[in-house]
């Protein structure tokens, strides 16, 4: 890996995040690496200095470390038999990720469109797995609160098994929860849904039609509604899809 993608991943490489799931015995800790994104295409109107890359690097730094520093305190509580302060700090991790967490520069977040995930890969397909029993249950807070352990499992798969052929599914469920959180993350999403056609262009997934809508209707951007609108009549099957894109083409003046 070379460029900005390195840089990122250099000062923090032996840094942990921290996924709490509720079991019997309390909250479980589970260590994942630092996701290891290769250099992706800017985003519109995402800043790409050198200023702007070293202080969005240290606030992932910043995290991490925080997040690390909850793990071990905790920890040290639970070998001290000390249940109060455990408490205590277990409350505060669910707090630290309850946060909403923006992703400044998308290059820093999600690996480039150039992976070739193809490989079944057991451990992968246990942590998916594992995502979809927490996505969309629960109700209040303790959706939210899915969403959350959803999405940390999910960036795991991506983070530890980029060759696995869960990648693209991983990308496209991602995707799905970065729009459907409140507050939304809206670009986030749209290069998630790219990242799970890109990974996988025979996927089934509804990912080229959500990514041109996001593009279209959320982020106004023309141009890119027009290139995925256009995408999911060069490559879909599905005849609901077709139409929808070609209706949206023929008013935004892009039909072919």
């Amino acid at each position: 890996m070379t460029g900005r993608g390195q840089d990122a991943v250099a000062p923090m490489k032996n840094l942990r995040t921290i996924l709490w799931l509720p079991l019997a015995g309390g909250v479980v800790y589970f260590a994942l690496p630092y996701v290891l994104a290769q250099p992706a295409r800017p985003a519109q109107g995402q800043p790409s200095g050198a200023a702007d890359i070293n202080l969005v690097k240290q606030v992932i730094a910043t995290r991490r470390e925080y997040q690390l520093a909850l793990e071990q305190l905790a920890a040290h509580y639970a070998r001290a038999g000390d249940a109060e302060r455990e408490r205590w700090a277990e409350d505060e991790l669910k707090q630290f990720h309850r946060i909403p967490k923006a992703a400044y520069i998308l290059d820093l977040d999600v690996a480039g469109p150039g992976l070739h995930p193809d490989q079944n890969v057991p451990a992968a397909n246990e942590l998916y797995r594992k995502a979809m029993s927490f996505k969309g249950k629960g109700i209040g807070g303790d959706y939210a609160d899915n969403l959350i352990r959803a999405e940390l499992l999910l960036q795991q798969l991506l983070s530890q098994y980029p060759t696995s052929n869960k990648c693209s599914d991983a990308a496209y469920q991602l995707g799905d929860i970065y729009e459907s959180r409140r507050p939304a993350q809206y670009r986030r999403a749209a290069v998630y849904f790219e990242r799970c056609v890109q990974w996988n262009p025979s996927t089934q997934y509804d990912a080229r039609v959500r990514a041109a809508k996001l593009y279209d209707r959320q982020l106004r951007d023309r141009g890119k509604a027009v290139e995925w609108y256009k995408a999911v009549l060069s490559h879909e099957t599905d005849e609901k899809r077709r139409q929808e894109a070609q209706r949206r083409l023929s008013e935004l003046g892009g039909a072919q």
